[in-house]
């Protein structure tokens, strides 16, 4: 057995000659502990440096200097090469809340810099050039396990201007060594554009190639078809953030594109939003779920996902909303989310390009049916949003229909229901939305650190959670309706700083979600505390096929409106009443909701399997966050649209219907994608999928954004 080799301590010179720094640093063979798939010249190397391990110092011969000395010489040569440029991510940098300039400071600062130091072990933090490093993420964390909360950070260094601006951090480059989770070597730092610079790189190179072929005779018959020929007509119905992505992509690409919305525009439905909320006074087209920018633009503006946060597809949308007026903030943020002030702003910017590419954008125009011939798309019929009996129906031809519909669009689920459009049912959450005072929040999460938030405007963000608890045989609860024997309740859309509002679509339904501003400086903090529901939970209204799961939302958001008294007073009950299955409490605590709450006895509106999943649970996260349950916490009825009922079959390349040619399904409302950006991506994605079928675009999307990653819509948050 060989004896270990000890690495060389070797003094070199630094090849800049601007530099000139010497250093002293220990090299080893990485390719000795390889397995046999070694080229030969690395076979021999290895064989070579095990005879000479046996022989140390005077005792080795003078041909086995020698071929050390080459050894060394070359490894030298490659190390200096790929450890002079390129860049290192120093990743879990942590800072404790006392040192760190705050949340709203995404800058370098003297204590990142000596954290730095510590990894990059430089003796002297002051002297490392802030200039050097770029912060990539900043998070929060305030776990109990902590000594005391911290700031943590992702950073890169760049070696070429680090060695620029300070020749004596070589030494110390030069041992740098990756480590799993910690720290990494990246030769070039890929920095991916917003969409609209893509689309545009796109269409040069597209149109470069194909006028080159042209020049050169060969006879490209999309490049003719694009060229001369009658650009195509699609209609995308929805301006969600799917149907926003997919008309961006599609008008770039050439197409004719028709943005048809029910709703208004977000100036207008701010109007009527407020009218509801002043004079109950509920416009069916145009609420909390329908108009521009979808049902997330009166929400918290969450940016998290679950298809990867920093996949290429997920930071082009970031960059993309930061291009519209987006805060570049959010590109560095943990937990990024805009809140509804800033959305607004958002989507009247984006609006404005989508008209400057022509996108003839229809709001106050309600969907009313598809034109279907032979199974194959070949327009649709629309109507005035506000004509009811849908009397003066007008029919549009087009190509295509990109249906971007949100979650609440039962109508269209109907509609496509007559014409055998593929769906299924799908699993979704339904519960009640818990309300507490955010300064209780606060001091759960950060106990002395609490002073800290100042309604947002302080240290430390608003304090925030997020609780999960499987229910199955084993706990006390008999899950009697689930094929898993096991259902998951959780908390959805918690919105600090927030407030609970209406998310009816008819006078006649209850239901309701939360929404915070960008500053969450309200004194409330809300979120759903949902139980998940499947096939099994709808056996009563299986009479309706795949819109068994709709009839399931549609009864409960009844039965909460009678409950509630009618005029959208919601019925409330206290977490402690709740948990009691009784109702002592007729003077209930305060809510952020404002057109009213009715004492009631919540235990009796869900189902009762439910309602012991949401008992069971709640007293479970009183154990994860002391002071949960408390005589000011207040549950809402009924939370119940958390995700699309139905999923509306396609091809998983193609996008489009397995049933209707010409129908692209996409976003929320398809049962695609959950949460703004993930049904933004389904969006792009599915607009370079059309375009490449009306032949408006020849290459591989997944090569600059990579693989689509397939969303359940089902989602948690």
């Amino acid at each position: 057995m060989a004896a270990k080799f000890q690495p060389l301590r070797l003094c070199l010179s630094y090849p800049n000659s601007n530099h000139m720094a010497m250093f002293q640093t220990p090299f080893s063979f990485p390719w000795i502990k390889r397995g046999p798939a070694l080229s030969s010249s690395k076979k021999s190397i290895k064989c070579a440096t095990l005879r000479c391990s046996k022989r140390t110092g005077k005792r080795r011969y003078p041909s086995e200097k020698k071929k050390l000395e080459r050894i060394n010489k070359t490894l030298t040569q490659t190390e200096i090469k790929i450890k002079e440029e390129g860049f290192w991510r120093f990743s879990k940098l942590a800072i404790p809340v006392h040192k760190d300039p705050g949340k709203d400071f995404f800058g370098v600062s003297l204590p990142l810099l000596e954290s730095i130091s510590k990894a990059l072990e430089f003796p002297v933090a002051s002297m490392l050039p802030m200039e050097a490093f770029t912060v990539v993420r900043k998070s929060f964390d305030a776990r109990k396990l902590l000594k005391e909360p911290q700031f943590v950070y992702t950073v890169d260094m760049d070696v070429k201007k680090l060695l620029n601006l300070e020749p004596r951090a070589w030494d110390f480059i030069s041992r740098l060594e990756p480590k799993l989770g910690s720290i990494e070597y990246m030769p070039s730092r890929k920095v991916l554009a917003d969409l609209i610079s893509i689309l545009h790189n796109l269409v040069d190179n597209q149109h470069g190639t194909k006028q080159e072929e042209a020049r050169d005779g060969i006879h490209n018959k999309s490049f003719n078809r694009s060229l001369f020929s009658k650009r195509p007509k699609v209609a995308v119905v929805g301006s969600g953030p799917s149907g926003l992505f997919a008309s961006l992509v599609l008008s770039e690409l050439g197409a004719d594109v028709t943005l048809i919305e029910r709703g208004q525009a977000v100036e207008q439905r701010g109007h009527d939003i407020g009218a509801l909320v002043v004079r109950r006074a509920l416009q069916p087209e145009s609420n909390f779920c329908f108009g521009e920018g979808g049902a997330g633009t009166w929400s918290d503006g969450k940016l998290v996902t679950r298809i990867g946060r920093n996949s290429d597809s997920v930071l082009t949308v970031m960059k993309t909303l930061v291009h519209f007026g987006a805060p570049p903030e959010i590109l560095l943020d943990g937990k990024p989310h805009l809140g509804t002030d800033r959305l607004i702003g958002i989507l009247r910017n984006f609006r404005q390009h989508l008209v400057q590419l022509g996108v003839d954008i229809k709001f106050g125009t309600r969907l009313n049916d598809l034109i279907v011939e032979n199974k194959q798309i070949i327009g649709i019929k629309v109507s005035n949003a506000r004509d009811e009996s849908r009397s003066n129906s007008q029919s549009l031809s087009y190509d295509a229909v990109v249906l971007a519909v949100g979650h609440s669009a039962r109508d269209v689920y109907q509609m496509l229901l007559q014409h055998n459009v593929d769906m299924v049912p799908k699993d979704f959450a339904v519960g009640l939305r818990i309300e507490h005072p955010q300064e209780l929040i606060n001091k759960i999460q950060y106990s002395s650190l609490a002073a800290e938030v100042q309604l947002g405007r302080g240290k430390v963000p608003v304090a925030d959670y997020k609780v999960v608890k499987y229910v199955n045989e084993g706990d006390e609860i008999v899950n009697s309706c689930l094929e898993d024997r096991s259902r998951s309740c959780y908390s959805f859309c918690m919105c600090p700083g927030g407030q609970v509002v209406l998310t009816s679509t008819n006078s006649s339904e209850l239901c309701i979600n939360g929404m915070s501003f960008s500053r969450r400086s309200s004194r409330w903090a809300n979120a759903a505390i949902v139980v998940t529901v499947s096939t099994n939970d709808f056996a009563p209204f299986s009479g309706h096929g795949p819109l068994c799961g709709v009839e399931f939302q549609r009864h409960y958001e009844r039965k909460a409106a009678m409950v509630g008294g009618g005029n959208f007073v919601v019925p409330a009950q206290t977490v402690t009443d709740f948990l009691d299955n009784k109702l002592s409490v007729t003077s209930l605590p305060q809510s952020s909701y404002r057109l009213g709450v009715r004492p009631s006895n919540l235990h009796e509106l869900l189902p009762t399997h439910i309602t012991k999943a949401l008992q069971h649970s709640i007293a479970v996260f009183d154990k994860e966050l002391p002071g949960y349950i408390c005589k000011d916490a207040l549950l809402h009825g009924v939370e119940t649209r958390t995700s699309s009922p139905i999923r509306i079959v396609r091809n998983t390349d193609s996008y489009e219907s397995t049933s209707v040619i010409g129908l692209y399904p996409v976003g929320e409302g398809a049962g695609h994608a959950g949460g703004i950006i993930s049904a933004a991506v389904d969006g792009i994605y599915c607009g370079f999928a059309l375009a490449k079928n009306l032949n408006l675009f020849e290459g591989d999307i997944e090569s600059i954004l990579g693989k689509a990653q397939k969303n359940t819509g089902f989602v948690k948050y």
